[in-house]
């Protein structure tokens, strides 16, 4: 058995750029586990991916030209029907041997070399075998059979294959675009394998205009990357190509001068690195005059229209320059700059022909527009949502501010949708709120309201800023409690796989909001606050979008690297201020940290069972008779909480949460001695009320933090 270093490559037409670098890593991976899963490659095989616009290849190396021979032991039959009462083989036994293939021209020698083994209560007989290893055409035409079928194509196409005519009918595959060579290389060997009606051999195509030879030979598997390069002027790797991109767009940014730099977008760099073999960045431009439109127009279309880099300023402003990643590399690349500047141009002339034309209306009268936008059918139009909003806003900005807050919110909360009805954001929707706050500038509104209005929506997404001001706040806080409350209220609910209305991500910003702005607001008392706004449209899910909410928030502190129990013991109290709750967490987790904390949460987890059961007949009264209280124990645990609960409530009402669990620690002795020492269920009612009274005040002292039941083990 020999190994060496393995090549696939499938060449294709162009594969769609948003999916190619994952078909690129999917087929080398899928491709390298098939050939370690039948002992042609090894753990420690390196996988190599490749990927560009015309193929998938993946590099493994040390793979073998036949997996090892493997012993098998397969278990036949109990002994009692495999074997007669002398000993010989039974029909059965010998029919089942001469299917494994086994020699049974002596039925008392292939008696003989059977095995006999307990398996269970019975006896049974094992036959042992060498199953022969796979050799490399086969594994290899498993493993790519299996790589295609496994590839995550987000869209399937159907096409005639390339046969002899003189056969009839027609032959087709399925595929995400037709494929027109395979190669298939084990050191400098072909390996005979097949593909969607390709036979594999040892030459690929190169770039459509620039490669030095066609087709491209490969001598070998390890000089893949090297050969595609040299004489098919193309960069094979996704990540090499990518480097390649990035370093070009900042040579040429630096080129430019002044700071200039080229816009960050992950996103961008990747798609383009999926549309280009040989990259090659040039430096454009457009007219100055352009730049009297909002630069997040003129971004957005030089970005999603032209997959165009933008250059930004030292102080982050756009510049007229823009740099294209072209696919050609020309010594005169004049054509190349002059023909982008020509096709960007119509795109920046109708932006600003539709800012120039959006200015000519102010966004007030507008808002009789929105009552023509359908929102939902079951909620109305977009006026109608507006005023909910407005009524939300207006409520949460009373409890926050003055007079002059609940004016600015309510003003832009009534004009925060009213770009949607925009000639730009009707061709931009991702704009939406970004123009709105442009227009309100224009309009003479001034800051606040211009910047509530354009900061509504945020935060967008994780890791987004949050509104400027406390008037963005209160009208964003509005707007996606108006959302929440509306849709749980008619049961549109997010499913495991479905979002369509974003509601996680909305729960997820108001969260945010009240945690990061540290709001003095109420949960509850938001959620219900905003359900009067929708009349009889809706009914009340207040509690099930607070189990939601709570369910996100837990989410999002375990992900921050808080332990479970921690979460789950702040999160069992149902907290109002989530501001407060890092705070609790941090209490919870000093206190865990105790020599106390251990027996303290097993009791806590007692009590509260006793109370439990206790409740079963009625509630139980916070109260202790202390004339009642006959046990030495009992007296010592009264004393205690007479003494530490105080100090510890004080220490919780001035935000001392980890000062409140710690003087409450010394609990831990008479604790323990009430529970070794006194009966709490007395047969005596007024003792037995009594002793449940008691318990009932340490557990309500003992829980204001957290539900410390939840740390018990």
């Amino acid at each position: 058995m020999t190994t060496q270093n393995l090549l696939v490559e499938l060449f294709v037409e162009e594969l769609p750029p948003k999916a190619l670098q994952k078909l690129g890593d999917a087929f080398a991976s899928v491709l390298a586990d098939q050939l370690k899963a039948q002992g042609l490659a090894t753990a420690a095989s390196a996988v190599t991916p490749f990927a560009s616009p015309r193929r998938l290849a993946a590099h493994v190396t040390a793979v073998a030209d036949k997996a090892a021979d493997k012993a098998v032991q397969q278990k036949l039959m109990p002994v009692t029907v495999g074997l007669q009462a002398d000993g010989t083989a039974t029909p059965a036994l010998l029919k089942k041997l001469q299917a494994l293939g086994a020699d049974v021209s002596d039925p008392a020698a292939a008696v003989a070399a059977l095995k006999r083994a307990q398996d269970g209560k019975a006896e049974a007989l094992f036959y042992d075998s060498v199953v022969p290893g796979a050799t490399l055409t086969a594994g290899l035409q498993k493993a790519i059979d299996e790589a295609i079928a496994k590839l995550p194509i987000p869209k399937v196409m159907s096409y005639q294959l390339e046969t002899d005519c003189e056969l009839p009918g027609w032959s087709s595959v399925n595929f995400v675009r037709p494929a027109h060579g395979l190669v298939a290389l084990h050191g400098s060997t072909v390996v005979p394998v097949k593909a969607l009606g390709l036979t594999a051999g040892n030459s690929t195509q190169g770039h459509r205009f620039e490669a030095a030879v066609s087709p491209v030979v490969l001598a070998d598997a390890d000089s893949y990357a090297a050969t595609l390069k040299k004489d098919g002027a193309v960069i094979a790797s996704f990540a090499e190509r990518k480097a390649e991109i990035a370093r070009q767009l900042a040579a040429a940014a630096a080129k430019v001068g002044n700071g200039a730099r080229p816009i960050e977008d992950e996103a961008l760099l990747d798609e383009v690195t999926a549309l280009v073999e040989r990259p090659n960045v040039v430096i454009c431009q457009f007219e100055e005059q352009f730049l009297g439109v909002p630069q997040e127009c003129l971004i957005l279309t030089m970005k999603a229209n032209q997959k165009y880099f933008p250059l930004l300023d030292a102080a982050g402003k756009l510049t007229n320059k823009f740099l294209v990643v072209s696919n050609i590399s020309p010594e005169d690349t004049s054509f190349v700059t002059g023909g982008n500047e020509r096709v960007v141009r119509p795109r920046l002339a109708d932006a600003k022909f539709f800012f120039d034309q959006d200015r000519k209306k102010t966004l007030a009268s507008r808002v009789e527009g929105l009552g023509k936008v359908v929102y939902h059918n079951k909620l109305g139009t977009q006026g109608e949502r507006v005023e909910r909003v407005r009524a939300i806003a207006k409520a949460i900005a009373a409890q926050l501010g003055d007079a002059a807050l609940v004016a600015d919110a309510d003003q832009a909360a009534l004009l925060a949708k009213t770009d949607l009805v925009t000639d730009m954001v009707g061709e931009f929707p991702e704009l939406q709120g970004i123009m709105g706050g442009y227009y309100a500038l224009n309009d003479g509104l001034g800051e606040t309201v211009a910047h509530a209005i354009e900061d509504h929506y945020k935060p967008r997404f994780a890791g987004d800023a949050l509104p400027r001001n406390t008037a963005g706040v209160v009208v964003a806080l509005a707007d996606k409690l108006e959302t929440l409350v509306g849709m749980f209220g008619i049961g549109n609910l997010p499913t495991g796989d479905r979002d369509p209305f974003a509601l996680r991500r909305h729960a997820l910003g108001v969260i945010r909001m009240l945690v990061e702005k540290d709001l003095p607001l109420d949960l509850s008392a938001l959620l219900a606050g905003a359900v009067p706004a929708f009349g009889d449209k809706i009914t009340d899910a207040s509690a099930q979008l607070a189990d939601f909410i709570y369910d996100r928030l837990a989410g999002s502190l375990r992900e921050q690297g808080y332990r479970a129990q921690e979460v789950d013991a702040v999160m069992a109290l149902r907290p109002q201020r989530l501001a407060l709750v890092e705070k609790q967490l941090a209490a919870v987790r000093a206190f865990a940290a105790l020599p106390e904390a251990p027996a303290l949460a097993a009791a806590n987890k007692r009590v509260g069972n006793i109370l439990k059961k206790a409740e079963v007949e009625g509630p139980v009264d916070a109260h202790v008779n202390p004339a009642l209280l006959q046990e030495q124990a009992e007296k010592d645990l009264f004393a205690a909480l007479q003494r530490f609960v105080p100090e510890a409530n004080a220490q919780f009402d001035a935000g001392d949460y980890t000062a409140s669990l710690q003087t409450l620690a010394v609990l831990r002795a008479p604790v323990d001695a009430f529970f070794d020492d006194v009966m709490v269920n007395a047969e005596q009612l007024d003792l037995r009320l009594n002793r449940q009274g008691l318990l009932k005040s340490l557990h309500e002292a003992m829980n204001r933090v957290a539900d410390l039941s939840r740390l018990a083990a």
